[in-house]
């Protein structure tokens, strides 16, 4: 497939034919990167996107909300124990 850049602004754009595009994942407005690879132009998705505490929590619903998850006893030290004790025990150093 070919296609023809356009000016744009200041700049040169190069329109996606839809179904590339689709093959692709992209929609208006995806984050892409560009970079020149043996000396054509290469054009993918950009990195993984980030995401806020605040957005990560928008997507919290009813419906994939989920209980408690039993994981088992507790294990390790918590920042409230003192240190060089376990669960509470005192631990011999050097035992």
């Amino acid at each position: 497939m070919e296609g023809r850049i356009e000016q744009w602004g200041n700049g040169l754009a190069l329109p996606i034919p839809k179904p590339l595009a689709k093959q692709m994942g992209l929609t208006a407005d995806t984050a892409v990167s560009l970079e020149i690879r043996h000396g054509r132009l290469s054009v993918g998705p950009a990195g993984k996107p980030r995401f806020t505490l605040d957005e990560l929590l928008e997507g919290i619903t009813e419906d994939n909300l989920h209980g408690e998850v039993a994981t088992g006893p507790a294990v390790g030290c918590s920042p409230s124990m003192p240190t060089g004790s376990r669960q509470g025990k005192a631990v011999k150093r050097g035992a």
